[in-house]
């Protein structure tokens, strides 16, 4: 892969007539070197990921000297996985997922945070198991993966609030068979971003979808963000920088343009329904775009705020304290555009 991106300068020879003898040079115009970048997603594709389609589409990647191919994940561990083993240089990286993965030697770290309210919830059925508390979760029982940290959340949610983490029961259940699941009622509960909700409300005709969203009942977490391994980041600054550039760009876009972002997706996922797509957009919209991203810029994030997330992890992540990762560890600054990309 080339390691950066520059200008190359053209010149050509013009040889005039008449009686003049000399050589003139005409520089063209400056061409930029294409770097290829693999970028990994959390998920399967899905309508949430419209902006980085976007971001492709309407040239912004293009314009840092960036060509983009986006794969899926089965989760976001995995997601993580791909950047750490190399399948993919960059990926749509989860922060909890990520101390976890850092405690067990993965060397990726954050740059950009888009996703400032985590999106983490279970979502239940009324008629059903109806789950609306925390005490709720004790006898439940979850579909989920073993690529999902979200019941791994869940039980630190529990443990914090003096409930037994072994009361809840998780199941496991292939991503794209999650829904069907529960409209089926074969599982009583499953674990998703709460941007799957407008599927799940299309999905299930008869009972109500209820949503338990974990951040609405005291967890105060960064989520996903954009991030590279260590040694990635130390040897492509101004490739990392120009992804976030044109990421963010198409972010800005697809808030002011739902409906074409759910166009321009569907030419590369064409299973994506286009209401979807755009409901979808508005919670993202939501999660994004905070009072503090109004003033800092889309993908910012504050070294305070990351602490407390990392802090929050380390507490209830479930693993040794002695492995636990610093919160420098976790992200890197100097990657945010210095003029900042405003919803």
């Amino acid at each position: 892969m080339r390691r950066t991106i520059s200008a190359i300068l053209c010149s050509a020879s013009l040889l005039l007539g008449g009686g003049v003898t000399g050589v003139a040079l005409a520089q063209a115009p400056a061409a930029k070197k294409m770097t290829d970048i693999t970028f990994s997603l959390d998920f399967i594709v899905l309508g949430r990921h419209a902006p980085f389609y976007v971001a492709i589409d309407k040239g912004f990647f293009r314009e840092e000297g960036i060509n983009v191919n986006i794969i899926p994940a089965k989760g976001t561990a995995q997601g993580i996985q791909n950047v750490e083993s190399g399948i993919a240089q960059i990926g749509f990286i989860d922060v909890a997922s990520l101390v976890v993965a850092r405690a067990q030697g993965a060397t990726v770290k954050v740059v950009s945070v888009i996703y400032q309210k985590a999106p983490y919830c279970f979502f239940s059925l009324d008629p059903g198991s109806n789950v609306r508390s925390l005490k709720d979760f004790e006898g439940l029982t979850v579909g989920s993966h073993a690529g999902s940290y979200i019941s791994n959340i869940a039980k630190a949610m529990m443990r914090k609030n003096g409930l037994d983490p072994n009361k809840l029961t998780v199941e496991s259940i292939e991503p794209s068979a999650r829904i069907a699941m529960l409209a089926t009622r074969k599982v009583p509960a499953i674990d998703f971003f709460v941007i799957t909700k407008p599927a799940m409300e299309r999905a299930v005709k008869d009972a109500r979808v209820v949503t338990f969203l974990f951040a609405d009942h005291g967890l105060d977490l960064y989520s996903n963000g954009i991030g590279a391994k260590e040694s990635f980041l130390k040897e492509n600054p101004d490739v990392m920088k120009g992804f976030v550039q044109a990421a963010l760009k198409g972010y800005q876009y697809s808030f002011k343009h739902p409906r074409e972002a759910a166009e321009i997706i569907q030419k590369h996922a064409k299973a994506l329904n286009n209401d979807i797509t755009v409901d979808e957009l508005k919670i993202v919209e939501d999660l994004a775009v905070t009072p503090d991203v109004r003033k800092s810029g889309i993908g910012s994030f504050t070294a305070a705020r990351m602490k407390s997330s990392v802090d929050w992890m380390v507490e209830n992540g479930g693993f040794a304290k002695e492995k636990a990762p610093k919160v420098e560890d976790i992200y890197a600054t100097g990657f945010l555009p210095q003029n900042p990309i405003l919803p």
